[in-house]
């Protein structure tokens, strides 16, 4: 079973999409990062023991501003 949270991301490129990327692959428990420039999403797939509010602090870590999230 794997853990699925969706974050609203303002990115204005794909410069910022690839650091938001980036810094998520290096967390661990991380199997799944899809960002979406066009929706402004990043969809993330975590194994079990990953929190929500362990990777919406990681995505905070980039700078960006995150709009909301939620689990899927």
């Amino acid at each position: 079973m794997t853990n699925h949270y969706q974050f609203d991301v303002s990115m204005s490129c794909s410069g910022c999409s690839g650091a938001v990327e980036r810094a998520l692959s290096k967390l661990k428990g991380v199997t799944s990062v899809k960002t979406d420039l066009k929706s402004q999403t990043v969809d993330v797939e975590t194994t079990p023991d990953v929190e929500f509010e362990t990777v919406q602090a990681k995505i905070a870590k980039t700078g960006k501003t995150i709009n909301g999230g939620r689990t899927l």
